[in-house]
């Protein structure tokens, strides 16, 4: 199975990366998301209304959830397993997951520290 990659530019604070996103656009995609997955690419969840609904992370490796309306970041968080509800500050259309198996994770965790 061939798996359709595109790129997502991301800038947090002064740093700009351009990421590969798997994009999670339909229903099945984005109920399925992390779970159950030992490697995964990045995942970007795709809604077509902001929203502000909370995520949790049962059946997941820690990830990074990057909330964000348009491309505008509304919250950042490391998301440990199980956790049972991660909630972001505010509305949003766009989620990216960054899993703990990426080359990006342990360089956006960083610059994440940094801030």
């Amino acid at each position: 199975m061939i798996l359709k990659m595109d790129s997502y530019n991301l800038k947090i604070s002064k740093n700009e990366l351009t990421i590969k996103v798997k994009k999670c656009e339909n229903l099945a995609s984005q109920i399925q998301g992390l779970m159950f997955r030992k490697h995964s690419p990045s995942l970007l969840f795709i809604f077509k209304k902001p929203k502000k609904i909370a995520i949790h992370s049962y059946f997941c490796k820690p990830f990074i959830g990057i909330w964000l309306l348009d491309d505008k970041i509304i919250d950042k968080k490391l998301v440990e397993p199980n956790a049972f509800s991660v909630k972001p500050k505010g509305k949003f259309n766009k989620l990216l997951e960054i899993p703990s198996n990426t080359k990006e994770f342990d360089k956006i965790l960083q610059i994440l520290d940094d801030n």
